[in-house]
C-alpha cells in the first residue's frame, strides 16, 4: 500500500511522502470514502482537480484531526 500511495504522490518531497501515507496508514477507510467520492465525480464529467478540492474540503475536518494526532 506504501508503495502505490508513494507512486501516485511521484516528485513530492520524502518528508511529505511520508507525512502523507502516515495518514492513510492511520485511517484507510477515510482516504477510500475520498476516493471514492472524488471518482464519483469524476465520472459525473468533473474535472479531477476541482473534484478533488471539492471533496478534500468536505472531509478538511476529519484530516486536520487525523493530522492531530486524534482519531
Amino acid at each position: 500500500m506504501k508503495k502505490l500511495i508513494a507512486s501516485k504522490l511521484g516528485n513530492m518531497p520524502k518528508e511529505q511522502q511520508e507525512k502523507i501515507i502516515g495518514l492513510v496508514t492511520k485511517n484507510p477507510k477515510l482516504f477510500e470514502e475520498i476516493a471514492l467520492k472524488i471518482k464519483k465525480k469524476t465520472d459525473a464529467g468533473a474535472n479531477q482537480m476541482m473534484a478533488t478540492t471539492t471533496v478534500m474540503k468536505e472531509y478538511a475536518p476529519q484530516i486536520q484531526k487525523l493530522m492531530a494526532g486524534s482519531d
